[in-house]
């Protein structure tokens, strides 16, 4: 099964478990407790990594809302858009994450700088992601993104840094639509302006093929032509010549000239 589908199918199981919550309001501690736990099942699941479906679920905020476990929303929605810097900022006020949480958190944290830049220093991913040392840093990209299938890439360790060739989309940000709405539309400008490029020098080359094919065409016809004047001259020479030993008294009939008796030469 490939990580898309996985993914649908994890995020309907969960759309479905926080749609089925007790709804109305109801604040009992075993509700908001229920709701908080799911959250935490669904952030520490390894094979998760979109959160915006859950937060569009109202009973889940209903459950949690001005509760105790309130807080949990604010964890849903780091998943959703945060990063391990952003948990570290408010640690304070949100709970504490299990490993596995904080493992998911980091993978995000990868994705969310692969989105802008695609080439990432080790010293930068080293600070975001806490970790001490290249080494470790390599093995958590190879072994908990790479494998993972939510990031792909090369490893320059001459250069210190890892080249992005493909990373896995995140939930979109409160206004990122607008944005990413904007990009798209300039993007579809520039292809539409590149098309009728293109097309431009489509139709040149088309041109400059039948002015070239007319061009050998021609030449062509003006190489058959010296071949016809030519040859005509040489049959003109020809039968000139021809004519020439053809003519009376031209050439000697050898023939004729043993049957004339020789003359005797007298001595002196």
């Amino acid at each position: 099964m490939d990580i898309e589908q996985k993914q649908a199918e994890l995020i309907d199981h969960f759309v479905t478990q926080a749609a089925s919550l007790k709804a109305g309001g109801d604040s009992s501690s075993s509700a908001s407790a229920a709701a908080a736990a799911l959250i935490g099942e669904a952030t520490s699941n390894p094979n998760l990594f979109a959160f915006s479906e859950m937060l569009s679920v109202p009973n889940l905020l209903l459950q949690l809302e001005g509760t105790e476990y309130a807080a949990y929303l604010d964890v849903l929605r780091l998943f959703a858009h945060g990063t391990w810097s952003d948990y570290k900022s408010n640690a304070a006020r949100l709970p504490q994450l299990v490993p596995d949480q904080v493992l998911k958190l980091k993978q995000l944290t990868v994705l969310t700088l692969a989105e802008t830049n695609k080439v990432l220093p080790y010293d930068q991913l080293m600070l975001e992601l806490d970790v001490l040392n290249v080494r470790e840093l390599e093995d958590f990209l190879i072994n908990e993104c790479m494998y993972m299938g939510i990031i792909r890439g090369k490893l320059d360790q001459l250069r210190r840094c890892f080249e992005v060739q493909f990373a896995a989309g995140r939930d979109l940000r409160p206004g990122q639509l607008g944005t990413m709405i904007t990009t798209l539309s300039d993007w579809l400008t520039t292809s539409d302006s590149l098309l009728h490029t293109i097309q431009d020098k489509i139709r040149w080359a088309d041109n400059m093929s039948e002015v070239d094919k007319k061009h050998k065409k021609d030449f062509e016809e003006k190489v058959e032509d010296m071949k016809k004047s030519l040859s005509l001259k040489a049959e003109i020479d020809i039968r000139g010549h021809e004519e020439i030993y053809s003519e009376p008294g031209g050439v000697m009939d050898f023939e004729e000239d043993r049957s004339r008796p020789k003359r005797r030469r007298h001595p002196v």
